[in-house]
């Protein structure tokens, strides 16, 4: 029998259950299905990297790689409590990745079958994990000629829930248990590491990330300033549409979870800043994704136009990191073909993303 010192405790978290034991002075994390472990509180201080202050949250220390585990953990729980997922049933959902990742990865553990319908840009690596983990992955490679290749996916998986009944469709679109999951653990994570924080970068994809924390802190005890980073070609926030590579970041179909009035300012980045960025970071030994050099990107630039920056506590979401990207964003002969041959020869880091301030 254990003795009260080395004794299990079991904790409970929004990821699911995990049993925590502390022998000898170290705590360890036992768990039993993947999505219960989320490293919460790792930040990367970049100052030293950019000149600017700001901190990085680190999102993607999970066995999903990045931040949609959150979402995608709370809504297959919200689905199996309602009663819509069931034994049998066959979930579908549309991604650019790295939710097909995370729902690949639950879908795996509670013993659905997962159909994710992404499109041409999603990386190689990406659709071979989602495989690897027994998702079947259908690729769109022709984009609808009005809403692109989202418009093109979500008609896919209309056809889906057409064609059979056991197809259960999340929509991580219009699903509130996107926003709320990181309402609920996101947004508390981030005040109680930085009490006095001023201002918080947080990509605009679906835009669940992103309401979820803007609605926690619209009731916190102190005022913080949202902003948005989405990328040029995006339309989310009422921008041309353009030609987009870089999959986790952007929409070409109005995000229903939006609501414009939570957002203080929106930055829009272009790709080629996107992949200096990630090479920046990456020359201090720092690998992180698309999504990533797009929020750091756009997070510099805000910072290098407000006077007295110094003053402030910043901090941004990093949603994943580096590793899927190495045959695109870290591929020089890709990078090169889409955005010029001195895209990676820039020497300084300076932003020139295009910022709206409300």
């Amino acid at each position: 029998m254990c003795d009260e010192q080395t004794a299990s405790a079991r904790i409970k978290s929004s990821y699911g259950r995990a049993l925590t034991a502390a022998e000898g002075g170290t705590t360890v994390t036992i768990i039993s299905t993947p999505q219960e472990y989320n490293e919460e509180n790792l930040y990367v201080d970049l100052r030293t990297t950019l000149g600017r202050p700001l901190f990085l949250k680190c999102e993607g220390f999970n066995f999903a790689g990045s931040v949609k585990l959150k979402a995608a953990t709370s809504m297959v729980e919200a689905a199996e409590r309602d009663g819509l997922l069931r034994p049998g049933s066959v979930l579908v959902e549309s991604s650019s990745g790295n939710l097909g990742v995370a729902l690949s990865m639950i879908a795996a553990s509670r013993g659905y079958h997962f159909v994710c319908v992404t499109d041409s840009r999603c990386n190689l690596a990406t659709k071979r994990l989602m495989e690897a983990l027994g998702a079947e992955v259908h690729t769109i490679v022709e984009p609808d000629p009005v809403s692109g290749f989202l418009g093109a996916r979500l008609d896919r998986v209309r056809e889906l829930l057409e064609s059979d009944d056991r197809f259960v469709w999340l929509n991580q679109y219009s699903n509130s248990n996107a926003w709320k999951a990181h309402f609920r653990t996101t947004g508390p994570a981030i005040a109680r590491q930085f009490p006095q924080l001023d201002v918080l970068f947080v990509g605009a994809g679906t835009t669940g990330t992103l309401m979820g924390c803007a609605r926690f802190f619209r009731q916190w005890h102190r005022r913080v300033r949202i902003v948005a980073v989405d990328s040029v070609g995006s339309i989310a926030f009422g921008a041309q549409p353009a030609r987009r590579m870089i999959p986790g970041l952007g929409t070409g179909v109005r995000p229903e979870l939006l609501d414009e009035s939570l957002v203080d300012d929106v930055v829009w980045v272009e790709e080629s800043d996107t992949v200096r960025s990630c090479h920046r970071l990456a020359r201090k030994g720092f690998l992180f994704g698309g999504s990533t050099g797009t929020v750091v990107s756009g997070a510099t630039s805000w910072l290098r136009r407000h006077d007295r920056c110094d003053e402030l506590t910043a901090v941004a979401l990093a949603p994943d990191l580096g590793e899927r990207y190495l045959d695109t964003v870290y591929q020089a002969n890709w990078v090169q073909e889409l955005y010029g041959y001195d895209v990676l020869e820039e020497p300084e880091f300076t932003g020139s993303s295009l910022v709206f301030e409300r």
